[in-house]
């Protein structure tokens, strides 16, 4: 047999063994997806029977969630000074640093990652869209979040944009950007950041949203926790919560849960099931 034979013979034996393989990686995809599914229509069931209902296409995937360490980081801070303020001057208030540009305004930052910026007016305006212009800066703030909710009207032609500080896709849900628009001019930016994320030793991952909803359950028929109430769940996403634990802004963000249901928004902590309205 000569040697081009043997090579082609050799060749169509790897392939087959590859689409062997295949198959055996998509029936176990599909025997997972499957098992998943019953998985979620079964503690769908389970929560009726608890009195809440609950569909399973708005239970949301669980990704890789797991408790991170944040820190403080000075140059992400002034990086997001000057992309409203241009060249600033800088004043060390303790735990407290001040940014200001006499035309253009003046930046507050704390250690926690809390900030307000108050825009001379005119200094920015909304050319197109508040949307557009929140997008355009966010770009020049360098940080990760979601895309920009939909504008709130205020208070006489006042409008308000809003994001969610994410990391990896994820959301922080405790970490909100408000944009307050008015006569067209981008008046404040205030919120909360993170910076500095890295691996916690031993931080723990985020339970599965079976136990999750479980212990939702069992707030809402704990008769203590009167403000826990609902009949429906819409929604239920998987995210972090941000915790502060050091003077200069050390913290954590945690495994934590957003559950929007018929009577509002709920925040549970993943590891101690603490509930907060949202």
């Amino acid at each position: 047999m000569s040697m081009s034979r043997i090579k082609t013979i050799v060749i169509a034996m790897l392939a087959l063994i590859n689409a062997f393989f295949l198959t055996l990686v998509i029936i176990d995809a599909v025997a997972e997806a499957h098992t998943e599914r019953q998985t979620l229509e079964n503690i769908c069931a389970i929560m009726h029977k608890g009195g809440i209902e609950v569909r399973p296409e708005g239970i949301g995937a669980v990704g890789a969630i797991r408790t991170m360490r944040t820190a403080r980081v000075l140059e992400v801070e002034e990086g997001i000074a000057r992309a409203f303020l241009g060249p600033t001057a800088m004043a060390d208030q303790g735990v407290i640093y001040l940014y200001e540009n006499a035309e253009r305004g003046a930046a507050v930052f704390a250690s926690a990652g809390d900030f307000e910026i108050r825009m001379v007016d005119g200094a920015i305006t909304d050319e197109g869209s508040p949307t557009s212009t929140v997008n355009g800066l966010l770009k020049g703030m360098g940080l990760e979040t979601s895309a920009p909710a939909t504008p709130v009207e205020l208070d006489g032609d006042a409008i308000m944009v809003t994001v969610v500080g994410t990391y990896r896709g994820a959301s922080i849900f405790n970490c909100l950007i408000e944009f307050v628009f008015e006569g067209g001019s981008l008046q404040v930016v205030r919120g909360r950041y993170v910076a500095g994320v890295e691996p916690a030793e031993g931080g723990a991952e985020i339970s599965r949203v079976e136990t999750a909803l479980l212990g939702f359950l069992a707030a809402v028929r704990n008769e203590e926790k009167e403000f826990v109430d609902c009949s429906r769940i819409y929604s239920v996403e998987a995210g972090y919560r941000q915790r502060v634990s050091g003077s200069f802004g050390e913290g954590f963000i945690a495994p934590a849960w957003m559950i929007t249901t018929d009577n509002g928004r709920f925040l549970m902590d993943d590891a101690t099931w603490e509930i907060w309205v949202f």
